[in-house]
């Protein structure tokens, strides 16, 4: 699957000051909380209201009632599941989190060779990437507020720990084997991969024009996906010719 990469672009929030509205929730006494026939869809529905308003104008421009309105609820109902503004900001970031960790398990990576096994989560990283542009730009957002909205959730360590252990079983192996070098920290490792990919996402307008390469052409994004999977492998193998030779 191909991404557009026109939108591909990570948007902030805009500058800092009054939220686009008033996101405290009215006293639940003062006005009735309307019934729904699915709370699971409409849950579903305020999440994927709000990752569009925050995904387009960060959080500080991102408006209760915009979001309230895309997702077809009444805004009663939204302070009633989420709460306040940052709650479901936060709601946000652990749904695209739990995303893309719930697709990296479901790679089975412990099932395969330690050196096609990295190669897959590489591969998957870049590609993820690609197709979930949003993802990037919530991260962006986030980062750019300090994470203070992350700190305050209780599940995003323990979704990351799964991965973790997975890294850490593949390097394992593949030093047990003799082919992966000794004492590699999984989470550098992990974190070289991301950055990797992210880092030539996030600057790719400004490094196609210092350049003068249209990085967003498909020959392009397939060859960055490659020296990726060639970087990080050169780094693990202890005779990267060799192991390039026999693949």
């Amino acid at each position: 699957m191909e991404a557009d990469m026109d939108q591909v672009g990570l948007k902030g929030p805009l500058p800092s000051g009054q939220a686009a509205d008033n996101d405290e929730p009215a006293p639940e006494s003062a006005a009735r909380i309307p019934r729904t026939r699915d709370p699971e869809r409409t849950r579903r529905a305020i999440l994927e209201a709000a990752t569009v308003e925050f995904v387009e104008k960060g959080f500080a421009g991102a408006s209760v009632n915009e979001i309230a309105a895309r997702a077809q609820v009444n805004k009663r109902m939204l302070y009633h599941y989420y709460g306040k503004k940052d709650d479901l900001y936060l709601a946000v970031l652990e749904r695209i989190y739990k995303g893309i960790r719930s697709a990296e398990t479901r790679l089975r990576l412990t099932d395969l060779p330690p050196r096609m096994a990295m190669e897959k989560l590489v591969l998957f990283t870049w590609n993820y990437f690609l197709e979930h542009p949003e993802f990037l730009s919530l991260l962006n957002t986030e980062n750019m507020l300090g994470a203070r909205h992350l700190r305050r959730s209780a599940r995003i360590r323990h979704l990351h720990s799964p991965l973790i252990s997975i890294i850490k079983d593949v390097l394992s192996r593949g030093e047990a084997e003799g082919i992966f070098r000794k004492q590699v920290d999984p989470v550098q490792l992990y974190i070289s991969i991301a950055s990797l990919g992210f880092f030539y996402l996030s600057n790719s307008h400004t490094l196609s024009t210092i350049f003068q390469r249209d990085l967003h052409d498909k020959r392009m994004l397939r060859e960055r996906g490659m020296h990726i999977v060639d970087v990080i492998l050169g780094y693990l193998s202890l005779n990267p010719q060799a192991e390039k030779d026999k693949a």
